[in-house]
């Protein structure tokens, strides 16, 4: 299709006058019947690449997304597209009866042009005898990552979509995701069949985020509490790596007069939809969140990601932060780090195969290396995913307040040689100690006040030679040990360096608390504040009588444009950015007129020209073990029967789940675990990317859960949501 024509369907349906990045070329690619491989940044605009198409072709776009809980916001928002709500409409288990054959009924009659679906519900016998009757435009697979085995999240019912499309209809086939290494990739395309697919990736530069890292000190909270009271009214998102943090920063927030509400794993699910809800309505400025928080919301106004605890590898980083400014609006990315913090999480990985310890080592030295670097920040993250980026930003707190640096050379040379004259059998807070001259029991009991470099460094402080040897274990000079934990050995390229020692920068650590909090944002507002608050103010209210997020109804960007252009006419309204015919019919008539009212009452006058913007092995007693279960005899009793002890029977158990067989053991669980502990365990299996038992032990610690406890739960929490 032309360019003229489809920016023409863009303007119509969705009120934009610009593709982003790929965007056109790929809808056209959609458009001619093709199959498409998207990989796009989180805020990048995957959903329009489907959007627009399903609005444009005959029949039914089906999207297959693994987010129930995103399906009603996004289904919320296409709607608010049109005038009319059977434009688009979700299929999963949350309906009933009645909600479902209304669901079908707009299908048949041709009036949905978008339906989302779980993959669970796609593959339903009696859902792909319905598919069959009806006119499908194209099947999008959103997060297609959860295809691969390699991918961060596989989820096993996604190997199903292709053998189910196979079964209903041949369509073309989209699969997007916002992360996706080649190897993953290539699984993708290879399980849905698409190897021949036209591949788009858009930049994964997010020019409208502020990247800054602060030092974490006691003072923390404090700098939290003030920015988020600079900002009021703005929405915000803190992470923290535990449950007892996010429950402590929130209530800190609450007795500090903000709106804040914490959300975890621990906390039932109810709890969970109600925070998430308040959040998106905005009944509540801040979310205080782990990092489960988010996958499944699509807020685009969010302002601020505040991280309290820095994130374990940079993907992680990346993708909470892209939370962030999703409607090119202001986003500030905040980060607090100390390298405890990093210490903290080295500790957390004891225990776990050397394999995942030397990956998961890696991750936290790239994301220590990230958060102590002197360079700009969008260079170190782009190119981390192989995208160059040549110059400096101008947008992150190292551009704007740039480091200073010093020659290091001799101060690197005297930490390496103290780690050779000690024979590499020392951790990194002694080495600083030593060279420091620091006198205490450990010193002494292992006489290491008789190194030659004892003392030589007192003059600088143990935190000075503590952030050398850091700098230097970046560098690669120095290396951790993983079996035993946390003695640093000297690397070759150390080795080298003590032998031929050549320049080597230090940078010294900038102090933000002496900075204004007020640093550059792109994408502020630069319009009439007294209006916006108004229209704001109306858009709650309507957002409350329709019980819908008020973004849904108008964006920041959209509320900001109508305060400078003061449109008063439904045809002005149309160009305002992100204001398309369906919004207008919907909403316009109040907007218009308080804007009307405004300008009229202070003779305020308008601008002449609007701007148009594995399978388990089988365990010979399997059926013996299911046949009881049927029978709901105790698992202990089983056990007994065939010669087992209980742990032997729950690994019978897992084997036979994990191989796909259903196993309903609901009734021994409920006799045997507390109700609320029971709670706790399965939502922490909803929202994790793994089950492994020993993240969920580590983490379920402060609960007082078993292994025992954890286990049988988790063939529950496996049985019910995988077989």
């Amino acid at each position: 299709m032309d360019s003229t024509t489809l920016h023409q369907y863009l303007h119509r349906f969705f009120g934009f006058d610009h593709f982003k990045d790929e965007q056109e070329k790929i809808i056209n690619n959609v458009l001619n019947g093709n199959s498409t491989f998207i990989l796009m940044p989180t805020g990048g605009g995957k959903s329009l690449c489907y959007q627009l198409p399903s609005l444009m072709l005959e029949g039914t776009g089906i999207v297959i997304s693994p987010l129930i809980a995103l399906m009603k916001n996004q289904v919320d928002a296409m709607r608010n597209f049109s005038s009319e709500d059977s434009v688009a409409h979700f299929l999963n288990s949350s309906l009933n009866k009645a909600d479902t054959l209304k669901v079908k009924e707009d299908i048949l009659s041709g009036k949905t042009k978008l339906l989302y679906v779980a993959p669970e519900t796609l593959t339903k016998e009696d859902n792909i005898e319905f598919f069959k009757k009806i006119n499908i435009s194209f099947y999008a697979i959103d997060e297609a990552h959860c295809i691969s085995e390699w991918g961060h999240d596989f989820r096993p019912e996604y190997r199903k979509i292709k053998p189910t499309i196979d079964k209903i209809q041949k369509a073309p086939i989209m699969a997007l995701t916002a992360t996706a290494t080649p190897k993953v990739q290539h699984d993708i395309q290879k399980n849905l069949g698409i190897l021949d697919a036209d591949v788009f990736k858009s930049s994964f530069n997010r020019t409208n985020l502020y990247y800054e890292i602060r030092p974490k000190t006691k003072d923390t909270t404090k700098q939290i509490i003030k920015l988020i009271k600079d900002n009021p009214s703005k929405s915000i998102i803190i992470y923290c790596l535990s449950r007892k943090k996010v429950e402590e920063i929130a209530e800190l927030l609450q007795v500090n007069d903000i709106k804040a509400l914490p959300y975890h794993a621990g906390l039932d699910a109810a709890t969970r939809v109600n925070h998430q809800d308040r959040f998106l309505m905005e009944d509540v400025d801040v979310i205080v969140a782990t990092i489960a928080f988010g996958m499944g919301i699509d807020k685009p106004d969010v302002r601020f990601v505040i991280h309290y605890d820095i994130p374990k590898s940079i993907e992680s980083y990346y993708q909470e932060t892209g939370r962030a400014g999703r409607d090119d609006g202001e986003g500030r990315c905040i980060a607090f780090y100390s390298y405890k913090d990093i210490q903290k999480l080295e500790k957390f990985m004891q225990g776990k195969p050397i394999a995942e310890q030397e990956i998961g080592k890696q991750l936290l030295i790239e994301i220590a290396s990230f958060a102590e670097s002197s360079i700009c920040r969008r260079i170190t993250l782009l190119n981390y995913f192989g995208e160059h980026f040549g110059e400096n930003c101008g947008n992150c707190d190292n551009c704007l307040h740039p480091k200073e640096q010093f020659e290091g050379k001799d101060y690197v040379l005297t930490v390496l040689q103290t780690i050779q004259n000690s024979k590499e059998k020392l951790k990194a807070e002694l080495i600083a100690d030593i060279i420091v001259g620091v006198d205490n029991s450990e010193i002494q009991s292992h006489k290491l006040f008789k190194l030659e470099n004892y003392g030589i460094g007192k003059e600088k402080g143990v935190k000075f030679w503590t952030s050398v040897v850091r700098q230097a274990l970046i560098a690669k000079l120095i290396t951790k040990e993983i079996e035993n934990y946390g003695l640093i050995k000297l690397s070759e390229t150390g080795k080298e360096f003590i032998n031929n020692p050549t320049s080597f920068t230090l940078t010294k650590h900038v102090d933000y608390s002496q900075y204004d909090t007020e640093t550059k944002h792109v994408g502020s507002s630069h319009g009439d504040p007294v209006l916006i608050s108004m229209l704001k103010t109306l858009r709650k209210e309507i957002s409350k009588q329709k019980d819908i997020p008020p973004y849904v109804i108008f964006q920041d960007v959209s509320i900001d444009e109508m305060s400078i252009h003061y449109p008063i006419s439904k045809e002005e309204l149309m160009n305002i950015s992100g204001v398309g015919s369906g919004k207008v019919e919907r909403y316009g008539e109040p907007f218009l007129a308080l804007i009307k009212k405004y300008v009229e009452e202070n003779e305020i006058e308008r601008p002449n020209d609007m701007v148009i913007r594995s399978v388990a092995s089988r365990s010979s007693k399997k059926l013996q073990i299911i046949k009881a279960i049927d029978k709901q005899i105790p698992l202990d009793e089983i056990a007994n029967s065939i010669s087992m002890d209980l742990e032997e029977l729950i690994n019978e158990l897992e084997a036979i789940v994990y191989s796909g067989t259903k196993l309903d053991i609901e009734y021994y669980i409920e006799e045997e675990i507390d109700e609320e502990k029971i709670d706790i365990i399965y939502d922490y299996f909803m929202e994790v990317d793994s089950d492994g038992i020993t993240d969920a032990i580590e983490e379920l610690e402060e609960e007082d859960c078993t292994e025992t406890e954890i286990r049988l739960v988790r063939i529950l929490f496996t049985s019910e949501m995988a077989n």
